[in-house]
């Protein structure tokens, strides 16, 4: 086996990636024509009305992009990847002259061409063909105002109902409708940032660093390199508080002290356990923006600035764990990152056993999560299967720390990591373990199914079990509450009491009666203000029709807009008494105005499908 030196390889420099003649069909660009050594956007925000037109809400201003040619013959054309809601006014080039002062920017012509229902190319024609390895410098003046990649939010969307917010969300194939780019994963830099905005907001960036530039502008760097989808924009009625060495939490000023008091402390201990296992953090801050509540994702991991959804604000910790799947991105796709979206378990599969490893440090067992998702829980089931081959977990972590060493900045295929692991575990690679019968790494990553291996879940047997037990006692038809108010429940965590409830979901509907027993005995779940509990004990009232407890499923509904909480209710609502049936109808009415459209989408094909 490998000594386990962090250093082992050859480092990124010296190692030839598949991943560089990897095509990207997502990107319309011809990313590999040219290196984009930096990106700087100058922008001006607006908060108007919707809809085209002077005055309208949008971002407008410049993107400027240094690069170097790579074609041996040259290249007369740069193709970038673009969005129809992005309007392009004016192309400018300025080239590289050895020995002269920097020249003026000359115009140049450009076009669109179609590409696919969630981009376009842009393309800017060169007068003369730029030659290999020269420099140069394209300027884009443009606007950008409805679109997927911008979100625009009215007052009533936010929490304190004030002021509008705007955000980007640029994963997968998005921030294309931001700012003119190589939008692929395959291609990263740095970029800087000149922000202006509206008197009384403020505006944050996923950078390494911020400063504020006279009253209304705002100027960010990152000064590592990040694929473009990574690059993250939100501006609003925002404050902000340190809970840590290297950490802030922002929020808006309703949130502040709620979001200070639940992650004082908690994020960097979570930072250092991610160090210990998988080496330096580079990003040097690590700050938590909390969203407005019709933020429809629970997470996203932009650097240096995640946005997450205020249902993390529990109240009493519960569910700060969730941020280390979040934090284990920053060594598992947001510095090693997948090449193309087609190797999108290398991002989420080992984020996923990272998350997990952490946790057991950190809590002492492995607690499952809600996500089942194919990248992440194949993924994470094929990282395990390695490990399982290793057979020693500190000579797997060792390997891990390696692993991000070696394709730290870079983006790979699942080709580049598999063969590193081969030489890292030399006896292995001896074994032929990547052709072992019915487990053949290539089954692995290009089969369909089911896994050909399950970690070892046993350890969660003894905390798992008690939780099945009584929620067997609680479906029966005649209460045994003695042995009921036998099993204390008050130790529990989190994650105990969502299997719990999950098993009585499965069981409903329960006999007449026991759901409105089960909350007048249990009212720290009942009356939670934890949402994955509020989502599963909402999701028990509608299965047994427990009407008494409907106005609490209304109550969260309005409290937020997360998609993974929001859908899963009007479904039940929809499929349950007419009672519920109307108050899915009822609901979505008072609160569609809060809803990201996304979400006002899917909610009005559960509440009204087309077919009816």
């Amino acid at each position: 086996m490998a000594s386990g030196d962090p250093s082992f390889g050859r480092g990124a420099a010296g190692r030839q990636l598949h991943s560089a003649e990897a095509v990207d069909v997502a990107s319309a660009s011809n990313f590999r024509a040219f290196e984009l050594l930096h990106l700087h956007l100058d922008l001006r925000a607006e908060f108007g009305p919707p809809g085209p037109g002077a005055g309208s809400r949008g971002l407008s201003g410049t993107a400027v992009l240094d690069l170097r040619c790579l074609e041996p013959e040259g290249a007369a054309e740069l193709r970038l990847d673009s969005h129809p809601c992005l309007e392009v006014t004016a192309a400018a080039l300025r080239r590289e002259r050895p020995g002269s002062e920097e020249l003026p920017a000359e115009p140049v012509s450009f076009y669109t061409r179609p590409f696919s229902h969630y981009g376009q190319a842009l393309c800017v024609s060169f007068p003369q063909p730029c030659r290999a390895a020269e420099r140069l410098q394209v300027l884009l003046t443009y606007r950008v105002g409805e679109g997927p990649g911008v979100c625009w939010l009215t007052p009533e969307q936010t929490t304190g109902k004030k002021k509008p917010f705007v955000y980007t969300q640029g994963q997968a194939v998005l921030n294309r409708a931001f700012f003119p780019c190589f939008d692929t994963p395959a291609v990263k830099y740095k970029y800087s940032a000149l922000i202006e905005v509206p008197d009384g907001f403020t505006a944050v960036m996923s950078a390494s660093t911020w400063e504020k530039r006279g009253p209304n502008k705002f100027f960010f760097q990152m000064c590592q390199p990040i694929p473009s989808y990574l690059i993250a924009l939100a501006i609003g009625d925002l404050v902000s508080a340190e809970v840590g060495p290297r950490s802030r939490v922002w929020a808006e000023p309703c949130l502040i002290d709620a979001a200070k008091k639940e992650y004082d402390g908690v994020i960097e201990e979570f930072l250092a356990t991610g160090e210990k296992l998988f080496g330096p953090y580079v990003w040097g801050r690590y700050d938590l923006l909390f969203m407005p509540p019709s933020f429809p994702f629970g997470g996203m991991e932009n650097p240096c600035l995640t946005f997450v959804t205020p249902c993390l604000l529990a109240g009493d910790r519960s569910l700060a764990d969730v941020i280390i799947h979040e934090i284990s991105h920053s060594w598992f796709g947001n510095l090693v990152t997948n090449a193309n979206w087609g190797e999108f378990w290398l991002n989420e599969g080992f984020t996923m056993y990272a998350q997990r490893r952490i946790s057991t440090i950190l809590f002492g067992v492995d607690p499952d999560d809600t996500y089942n998702e194919t990248p992440y829980e194949k993924g994470f089931c094929f990282v395990s299967y390695l490990a399982h081959l290793v057979g020693d977990q500190d000579q797997f972590d060792n390997f891990l720390k390696a692993y991000v060493h070696e394709f730290k900045f870079q983006s790979i295929l699942a080709d580049d990591f598999l063969d590193f692991y081969l030489e890292y575990f030399p006896e292995l690679k001896k074994k032929r373990v990547d052709t072992i019968p019915g487990f053949e790494f290539d089954r692995w990553l290009n089969t369909p199914g089911w896994p050909p291996y399950l970690p070892d879940l046993s350890p969660g047997d003894s905390l798992m079990k008690p939780a099945e037990e009584l929620a067997q006692l609680w479906a029966a038809e005649g209460l045994d509450m003695k042995a009921i108010e036998a099993v204390a429940i008050s130790p529990w965590k989190t994650y105990q009491l969502v299997y719990f409830l999950d098993k009585i979901l499965q069981k409903s509907p329960l006999p007449p009666g026991n759901v409105k027993k089960l909350g007048e005995t249990y009212p720290n779940i009942s009356n939670a203000r934890n949402a994955e509990l509020r989502l599963r004990w909402g999701q028990i009232v509608l299965k047994n029709d427990h009407q008494e407890d409907f106005w609490k499923v209304k109550e969260f509904l309005q409290d937020q807009g997360k998609q993974k909480y929001t859908l899963p209710l009007y479904h039940a609502m929809m499929g349950g008494s007419e009672v519920a049936q109307t108050l899915a109808k009822e609901t979505f009415a008072s609160t569609a105005s809060q809803l990201h459209s996304n979400v006002v989408n899917y909610v009005q094909q559960i509440v009204a499908p087309k077919s009816s």
